[in-house]
């Protein structure tokens, strides 16, 4: 089924993809044989690291090759290869092993470069023909460029004037011709694709492994293989490689073609930050900003708020009698030395796919009482939440190692998050004494996803709710605003000395700091007499629904209920102070208003 939708997704961009068993890669030297072929100039195109928008980069043939006699490719190839320069030893000395490798391995890329050439009738292969048949590669070095500077393991490519020879559509399909014939095993097989179903010959191993770097791994960097099984222990019946998987030369080819060709995408690739990578498309190629914006670094709210109401207001496309016909695939994938991993697979329509994702934005979504608005967190940053606040930022690699994918794949299947995700996030709340944005974010995600419906909570504050737990955080956040309001140059406030003590065991804490508030609110009475009341009003609202049920201690989702009733409260407060100060400064603006005297013309004063 992958391999499927990876060849389908591969027809309609196939326009985007490089030939047939073609790979980008950056070209260090050059080889000038001139339009006559009677000449070798080596012309130098390497650039510093600092200069990577100078680097020249193209699809040059290529295919997976090991082994200690490695065949060559077509035209471009190292510079051992297409030069015969002998590798060096790590004291750089040159050993007569290596040279009669090089030698060897020169040789037979000028039989491939020969071979290619007397089958095409274009004057560039002539030239080449012409070139390469006068025996071992001479050539001619810049002025300013010594021959030292060309290593064994550059890349070199080869021109005749202004064409690029390994860019000639005979190259090219001679080239694949070589491709087919080294992976087709020794003896050629033919039978039903799995992919295609139709009866073609068959693969031995999967040409093109995924570039290297491309799937970020904690280990060490490798290229990746799909479908590998060099065993007799891994395969059925003891068989090797693709004996048991029958792929044709088409779609191996195609396939692992559109695998790189998303992991090169910006837009359809989501790298981890820990290790492994997620691949995403759509049947169609519908331009869905919905889905585009799930995985950038920060949703727009705009995008996000369009969202959920084309969810919830417009028909399903069934409702009239249509069908969407369209698909959201998605690929998750790690390394494990040099193979890949498909962690997890996605099949499901496209409405499927944005109902998912809206359920995320509704689910995580915080009411921000200040701005008057709910604000949504990337997935990348409630990961991150998990791990030790600095003062400024979160530290690098701090979080739980995989956070990232199991709440990635919570969002696009629509259920519950890892359960490891609730005490981890508890645990740094309590050791940084910090609740922020993506905290709480995560911390509703974790409870409205929950198979108990009284843990799912409201997006803002719930004045009716009759949990303990969560009466116990608005009653604390009141109790911080009386401390505030008394005392507001106060160094350590009562969430900096209590918060985790009344969170985990109220029974002990929250009797004890009702009564002490009570001294704020005498000071409060005589300094600030309208907020000593609301305060006060406040307290013995929410104090008397909880004082005969206190809870010794409180287990980790009722110390999540405590964190959002904590920060409900907070938010309404922030809403409520906004508010009075916006009619207070209408009210100023209204008096200064008023206060402006019309201006009447002065008197005029005559001379007798």
């Amino acid at each position: 089924m992958l391999l499927q939708r990876l060849t389908e997704y591969g027809e309609r961009i196939a326009g985007k993809l490089p030939a047939e068993f073609y790979r980008e890669k950056q070209i260090h030297w050059v080889l000038d044989i001139g339009e006559d072929g009677r000449q070798g100039r080596l012309l130098h195109r390497k650039v510093p690291g600092r200069q990577r928008d100078q680097v020249v980069s193209k699809p040059v043939p290529y295919v997976q090759r090991s082994g200690t006699k490695v065949p060559p490719y077509l035209l471009v190839d190292t510079a051992e290869f297409a030069l015969g320069i002998a590798k060096t030893d790590k004291d750089g000395e040159v050993t007569d092993k290596a040279k009669d490798e090089a030698e060897r391995r020169h040789e037979a890329y000028r039989e491939l470069v020969l071979r290619w050439a007397e089958t095409s009738d274009e004057p560039a292969a002539q030239a080449a023909q012409r070139f390469f048949s006068a025996g071992p590669v001479t050539f001619s070095l810049p002025e300013g460029v010594d021959a030292k500077q060309v290593e064994a393991k550059d890349t070199v490519a080869v021109m005749a004037g202004t064409r690029w020879l390994h860019e000639l559509d005979s190259a090219q399909r001679l080239w694949a011709q070589e491709v087919r014939s080294r992976k087709g095993g020794a003896e050629e097989r033919s039978g039903l694709c799995l992919v295609c179903g139709e009866h073609r010959a068959l693969l031995a191993t999967i040409p093109e492994p995924v570039k290297k770097g491309a799937v970020p791994t904690t280990g060490g960097s490798n290229e990746g293989q799909l479908i590998s099984i060099n065993a007799p222990a891994q395969g059925r019946d003891g068989a090797t490689q693709l004996v048991n998987t029958p792929v044709c030369h088409q779609c191996g080819g195609r396939s692992m073609a559109v695998l790189n060709h998303l992991l090169a995408s910006d837009r359809h690739r989501r790298r981890f930050r820990d290790d492994g990578v997620l691949l995403w498309w759509t049947r169609h190629g519908q331009d869905d900003s919905a889905l585009a914006m799930f995985f950038d670094d920060q949703p727009d709210p705009a995008e996000v708020e369009r969202l959920l109401d084309s969810v919830h207001t417009r028909p399903a496309p069934t409702a009239g009698g249509g069908l969407d016909t369209d698909a959201f695939y998605a690929l998750s994938l790690g390394l494990n030395n040099a193979r890949l991993v498909v962690r997890d697979w996605i099949d499901i329509p496209l409405p499927a796919a944005r109902r998912n994702l809206a359920a995320w934005y509704e689910d995580h979504g915080v009411w921000d009482g200040w701005e008057g608005r709910t604000r949504y967190v990337p997935l990348w940053q409630m990961a991150l939440s998990c791990g030790r606040w600095l003062g400024e930022r979160y530290a690098p690699k701090s979080a739980p190692h995989g956070l990232e994918p199991e709440l990635l794949r919570s969002a696009l299947h629509q259920i519950r998050p890892p359960a490891r995700a609730l005490p981890l996030l508890l645990q740094r709340v309590h050791a940084d004494r910090r609740i922020d944005l993506p905290r709480l974010a995560l911390l509703r995600l974790l409870l409205n996803r929950s198979p108990n419906p009284q843990d799912h909570l409201m997006p803002q504050l719930d004045k009716d709710s009759t949990d303990p737990a969560y009466r116990w955080g608005r009653l604390f956040a009141v109790l911080e605003a009386v401390q505030y309001e008394a005392l507001p140059d106060i160094n350590t406030t009562l969430r900096d000395k209590f918060f985790s003590a009344a969170s985990t065991a109220p029974a002990s804490t929250m009797p004890r700091l009702y009564r002490d508030a009570g001294a704020h609110l005498k000071r409060l009475r005589r300094d600030k007499p309208a907020a000593a009341h609301a305060l006060e009003a406040r307290l013995e609202e929410i104090y008397e629904r909880v004082c005969d049920d206190l809870p010794g201690h409180l287990d980790d989702v009722q110390q999540g209920r405590f964190i959002i009733g904590y920060s409900h409260q907070r938010a309404e407060d922030r809403a409520r102070r906004r508010a009075a100060k916006e009619a207070k400064e209408k009210a100023q603006r209204e008096t200064k208003t008023a206060d402006v005297p019309a201006q009447a013309d002065a008197p005029q004063l005559s001379a007798s």
